[in-house]
């Protein structure tokens, strides 16, 4: 008889809806480059749960997937690391609350690639949820439209940073689905922290910061990546996936209450209304499909 998880999955959920909604504003905390953020992020991510994949005897399993599959977990991890370069940048030019509002957008992109790409139909409920997010979406646009171009720069960033997961989910699903957590999320992770790093490289972003920065590094891997986006892979297991998607709406709220109190940023009204507008939207999609 199968035993289910010792620890209850809404629980975990919980914690890690809690730990996500830190990201942004620990990233608005360091003084790095976007790209060096995004680059620690994921070679810290990465060297922490490394031995755990040895540890717990996982590492046989990775070593045994053929080659088509290793290439597949590599692409989910190019698209990762895209979606950590165009957000984390967007953060750096736009509020806290259009940026994470802007960029989990995702399942309305994953809705629309499934029903053109995978011909996984969409329903009208899911149709109208994609109409009100969009138009959500365009009213936050129009809000940021009066604070600067900058501003509008980011918004556009967040949005590409939607694109970019929204095809991380997409790739990452089947595999996700025939693979344990460790074996599919450390070999993405060392992608996307590759991918980052080389980025650094290429651009001349510097690499070395002060201990301040290594330990804002350190915690944004720690907690919105481990006990984060770790434990949400970790709780589709168990729990039905519109239940998880429906979680990650949470961030948005969470991260804008942090943002007004330690922060003190306050949106202006349309980007507001235009972000509740579209949470609204985006909930209505997920609970559709």
């Amino acid at each position: 008889m199968s035993r289910g998880p010792r620890v209850p999955p809404k629980a975990v959920l919980a914690v890690s809806m809690a730990a996500v909604s830190t990201a942004s504003i620990l990233i608005k905390m360091s003084s790095a480059h976007p790209l060096a953020i995004a680059a620690y992020r994921m070679i810290i991510s990465t060297l922490i749960l490394a031995p755990l994949l040895i540890l717990l005897g996982e590492f046989n399993d990775l070593r045994d997937l053929d080659r088509g599959v290793l290439f597949k977990l590599v692409g989910v991890g190019f698209f990762l690391a895209l979606h950590f370069a165009t957000w984390i940048s967007s953060l750096s030019l736009t509020s806290i609350v259009s940026s994470v509002v802007l960029v989990h957008l995702d399942p309305i992109i994953v809705a629309f690639l499934s029903h053109f790409f995978l011909g996984e139909r969409m329903s009208r409920r899911m149709l109208l949820g994609i109409v009100m997010a969009i138009c959500g979406a365009a009213l936050i646009a129009l809000g940021d439209m009066g604070m600067g171009e900058e501003n509008l720069q980011g918004d556009l960033l967040a949005f590409i940073g939607s694109l970019m997961l929204g095809l991380y989910i997409l790739s990452g699903r089947r595999l996700r689905q025939s693979l344990s957590l460790l074996p599919y999320v450390v070999p993405v992770y060392a992608t996307a922290a590759a991918i980052l790093t080389m980025g650094c490289l290429m651009t001349g972003v510097p690499l070395t910061y002060q201990l301040r920065e290594y330990m804002i590094f350190t915690a944004i891997a720690l907690v919105p990546m481990i006990f984060g986006h770790t434990l949400y892979n970790w709780a589709l297991r168990y729990l039905k996936a519109s239940i998880v998607s429906t979680s990650l709406l949470g961030e948005p709220v969470g991260a804008s209450i942090l943002a007004f109190l330690i922060l003190g940023e306050k949106p202006t009204p349309p980007v507001l209304l235009g972000a509740l507008i579209t949470l609204i939207g985006i909930y209505i999609c997920v609970r559709g499909g």
